[in-house]
């Protein structure tokens, strides 16, 4: 966006964020699909959005056309991972059972922000070697890959009881949902702005710090919810991120930022999971994954929503404010999210 198009930083967060959008407006669709169709089109969607980078990258000469392509396939990744990432929690939890709904989602995020870690350094040195060309061949390849894998697997079937209306489970896990939202802008103001922290090199290596941090917390933490509850986690890690963004935004190496990076996704790391396993309980079992895609759809409006306005906020007040504001934002979420530990101790359901 900025190095070959020449585009501003408002636009580079807006086509990152495209992708976030897409994914929001399409959860709800998760839910009148089985799992297992779910995630196979999600693939195909992703793979369809490779497609378009290969498009992109023949027409560089063209910046606006180049640009418009990349558009449409951020928006058609943006269906493909919110079918992918809903279908794959759905189809997990269906296999082994609503009891391990949290260790399901945990699990999710790690080879999620695994494949995140080994993403960000693999795709800089492919496109180091053969630019953009080669690094959608690669993508289509992967996707490919994953069509493959997943078609052989049993389809699961789903529940034949009457789920309430989607306005009622809105009602019902807004507050969380809410809370997930301004605690996931430090990772979104991360994900897309950390390359441009005040010139310093380096962003695929603290994009890889960021999501092993975030995989190594929910591996060395693996029953933290279960014994200390959702909020209280949820609490603690809100409070590590946002340490992390005002480290970041005090920065003055890159590896005060990247210390911030890592502690902004270690504390990330299982606010998802402590919020979601409490969120999905308040409705009937029959509901769960409805809601669970709803709660999702929170963090995709709060990463929709970071990149555009902390682009603006850039262009004006500098890197620097931006971190700052998102951790006050993240310092909100976790006085919030006391507060309703507080008020509804006896709400609080543990994992076992």
């Amino acid at each position: 966006m900025h190095d070959t198009l020449g585009f501003s930083a408002f636009w580079a967060g807006l086509v990152i964020s495209l992708q976030y959008v897409a994914t929001l407006l399409s959860r709800t669709l998760c839910r009148s699909l089985g799992p297992k169709k779910v995630v196979v089109i999600g693939l195909v969607g992703c793979l369809i959005s490779g497609v378009c980078i290969l498009l992109a990258a023949l027409t560089l000469d063209s910046p606006l056309l180049s640009l418009t392509l990349l558009c449409i396939g951020r928006l058609i990744l943006g269906v493909g991972q919110s079918f992918t990432g809903t279908g794959t929690s759905l189809w997990g939890v269906a296999r082994v059972g609503s009891l391990h709904i949290g260790r399901v989602i945990s699990w999710n995020g790690i080879v999620t922000y695994g494949a995140m870690a080994i993403g960000a350094p693999l795709g800089v040195l492919i496109y180091r070697l053969g630019g953009l060309l080669w690094l959608s061949g690669i993508i289509i390849a992967i996707w490919l890959v994953g069509i493959a894998g997943a078609l052989p697997r049993p389809a699961v079937k789903g529940s034949k009881a009457r789920p309430l209306p989607f306005r009622a489970v809105l009602g019902k896990i807004a507050g969380f949902g809410a809370i997930l939202a301004m605690g996931s802008a430090g990772f979104g103001v991360i994900a897309t702005f950390i390359n441009q922290d005040k010139g310093w090199k380096g962003a695929a290596f603290a994009l890889s710090l960021f999501s092993g941090a975030f995989v190594g917390a929910r591996l060395l933490f693996p029953n933290a919810i279960n014994r200390h509850g959702g909020l209280w986690v949820a609490s603690l890690c809100l409070a590590v991120g946002a340490i992390g963004l005002f480290l970041v935004a005090a920065a003055g190496d890159p590896w005060m930022a990247k210390a911030g990076a890592f502690f902004t996704s270690a504390g990330f790391s299982l606010v998802f999971p402590a919020l979601g396993v409490v969120a999905v309980k308040v409705v009937p079992q029959q509901n769960q994954g409805s809601a669970l895609a709803t709660y999702t759809a929170f963090m995709d409006l709060s990463l929709g929503i970071t990149g555009p306005v902390a682009g603006l906020i850039m262009s004006y007040a500098g890197v620097s404010q931006v971190y700052l504001l998102t951790a006050l934002l993240v310092c909100l979420a976790c006085v919030c999210t006391l507060r309703l530990q507080f008020r509804q101790p006896a709400t609080e359901t543990h994992q076992g």
